[in-house]
């Protein structure tokens, strides 16, 4: 999931601390780590807190300069 298509404004709302993100229920983790470690990060909390329950996801990823990763896991709190 490159971010082709998103706008000027996603990357406000994604911005820490935007009043958009305080209030909108989820919880959102964000990581830099090497490309192997992302991905095992990633899949941890994938398996830890199920899509069908959680609505987990990966919101956001990109590769930094030095080949790292930089993504932001988002979840619902609490599943029904």
């Amino acid at each position: 999931m490159r971010s082709g298509g998103r706008r000027p404004f996603d990357a406000f709302r994604r911005a820490p601390g935007s009043a958009s993100r305080e209030s909108d229920g989820w919880k959102r983790e964000t990581f830099v780590l090497p490309r192997d470690a992302a991905r095992i990060k990633a899949r941890e909390i994938l398996d830890r807190f199920p899509r069908a329950a959680y609505l987990t996801e990966v919101e956001f990823w990109r590769e930094l300069e030095d080949g790292r990763i930089e993504f932001t896991m988002r979840r619902l709190p609490t599943s029904d």
